[in-house]
């Protein structure tokens, strides 16, 4: 079974940066799209990032894009979200999450469901102050 670490979270304050990490065990990065997703207080869980490895696409939602990056390192089943120019507005928890036996482009989950994503880490704190 798939199973993953995030970490790298933490308290920043408004305009500094983060780098975010997800450490994936139980399976291997095959043909499959990584995501990051984020929940705020009192607020849904939102899609953030996508990285789909069978044509190395990625994509962001338009509230982070600019900003931030997703990159992976399939040697190491790890996959990075770097942050910049945090706001308060991205203070949330932020889970990585695998859709198994994917092929396609990551656009595909850009404002789409997260249903496919049938692994969830346990997530990691982003706290940004103003």
């Amino acid at each position: 079974e798939a199973h993953f670490v995030e970490s790298g979270g933490g308290l920043v304050q408004a305009g500094g940066s983060l780098r975010l990490s997800c450490v994936a065990s139980g399976f291997t990065f095959g043909n499959c799209a990584i995501g990051w997703y984020r929940q705020a207080p009192g607020k849904e869980r939102e899609g953030v990032s996508w990285f789909s490895t069978s044509d190395s696409s990625t994509s962001y939602a338009d509230s982070v894009k600019g900003r931030f990056t997703i990159s992976s390192d399939i040697a190491e089943n790890t996959v990075y979200l770097q942050m910049n120019n945090l706001g308060p507005d991205d203070t949330a928890v932020y889970y990585c999450a695998v859709f198994l036996m994917y092929v396609g482009s990551a656009n595909l989950f850009v404002g789409g469901p997260e249903d496919e994503f049938e692994y969830w880490g346990r997530g990691t704190q982003v706290t940004v102050s103003a």
